[in-house]
């Protein structure tokens, strides 16, 4: 028979199993984009990980790998295992009718499939990509055009996707899409085999609310790029800057309580991107709608609810991450900057929103 000191400790025990249960812990990681000044490579990403108290990381571009050759691949997989680091990968834009994309990627479908076997081969569960950016919605053949080329492209990669496990994890990327737009390419290209990568600083450049984007592909992400934003008005709509995760406009924690809820599974990565001057979403021109004529209404005010509660960012910050010469003392900064804004990102999401 148990005592009632056992029964008690027994008793709290199961309590606090069913607890953790209810409320899973994200894994946190970041993306390694958040250290581009650094010129860093994926096994120092694994280390740098590590060394912040991460169990995950998204190695968001094949050009991060120190070698593509099988057997240095297996030796980061094999370190993300020692380390107890889950590893997503990624690669770039995919969508052969984009602008971003270079005719040197050669074949569309064979470039994808490519990525995937590399992801596959780190033992990672998603591969990040993209259709492509803003200008793509403006193009003159509208964005549909460029959705509809990178369904085919997806279809094309299905088998290969498939038999490696690894999602293809499609991005709302610099605005190309809104969150409708990318969960119809998913759902159309189909749920088995593709997912979201999640951004919540991209969807400012859709005029979009980003608890309206996790609310639409929270259910279908597989890895995340979650950021701040501060807002404020401005005659031609608003301006936005990304900055340090608690420092701006976004309600953070409450994003992290929307992936608990919506996407537990999918590892909460940072993508900081700070020492960039603020844009401008001109939404208040009607040139600016041209690019969106689906656009929702409901959607569309609760971005603009938040554009009026917002202010700018009032913290200092090198800006020299942008288009236009480079200044050396400049990009040193940025170094230390991107380094300094990724671990107080790190330490606010520990305690905020896994």
């Amino acid at each position: 028979m148990l005592s009632r000191r056992a029964f008690f400790l027994s008793s709290f025990a199961s309590t606090v199993a069913g607890l953790r249960a209810q409320n899973p812990k994200l894994r946190l990681g970041f993306d390694t984009y958040s250290m581009r000044a650094w010129g860093m490579k994926s096994l120092q990403h694994l280390d740098f990980a590590a060394k912040h108290g991460c169990n995950a990381i998204q190695i968001s571009s094949l050009d991060d790998f120190e070698s593509l050759d099988p057997a240095h691949l297996a030796k980061v997989k094999a370190k993300g295992k020692e380390l107890d680091i889950a590893i997503d990968a990624g690669t770039g834009c995919i969508c052969p009718t984009a602008k971003a994309w270079k005719p040197s990627f050669g074949d569309p479908v064979e470039n994808l499939t490519k990525a995937l076997k590399i992801a596959h081969l780190v033992g990672a569960r998603s591969l990040r990509c993209y259709l492509g950016d803003t200008v793509d919605r403006y193009d003159g053949k509208g964005i549909e055009y460029h959705m509809e080329s990178t369904i085919k492209v997806f279809k094309g990669a299905r088998s290969v996707a498939l038999d490696t496990g690894v999602k293809i994890a499609l991005e709302n990327h610099s605005g190309d899409m809104q969150a409708w737009e990318a969960k119809t390419v998913i759902e159309e290209s189909g749920k088995d085999y593709v997912a979201a990568c999640l951004d919540t600083g991209n969807p400012i450049w859709c005029a979009e609310h980003p608890e309206v984007t996790m609310e639409v592909l929270g259910p279908l992400t597989m890895t995340t790029h979650i950021r701040d934003t501060a807002l404020f008005e401005h005659p031609r709509g608003c301006a936005a800057h990304w900055t340090v995760c608690g420092e701006g406009c976004v309600d953070m924690k409450k994003i992290g309580a929307m992936q608990k809820q919506l996407c537990p599974e999918s590892s909460l990565h940072l993508e900081v991107i700070t020492g960039r001057p603020p844009r401008i979403v001109p939404y208040l021109e009607e040139s600016f709608w041209k690019g969106f004529p689906k656009s929702r209404a409901s959607e569309f005010a609760r971005f603009v609810s938040l554009v009026k509660q917002g202010h700018p960012l009032m913290t200092p910050m090198v800006i020299e991450d942008a288009p236009g010469p480079k200044v050396p003392a400049f990009q040193e900064a940025l170094k230390v900057q991107q380094m300094l804004d990724l671990e107080k990102s790190l330490e606010y999401a520990k305690k905020n929103m896994i």
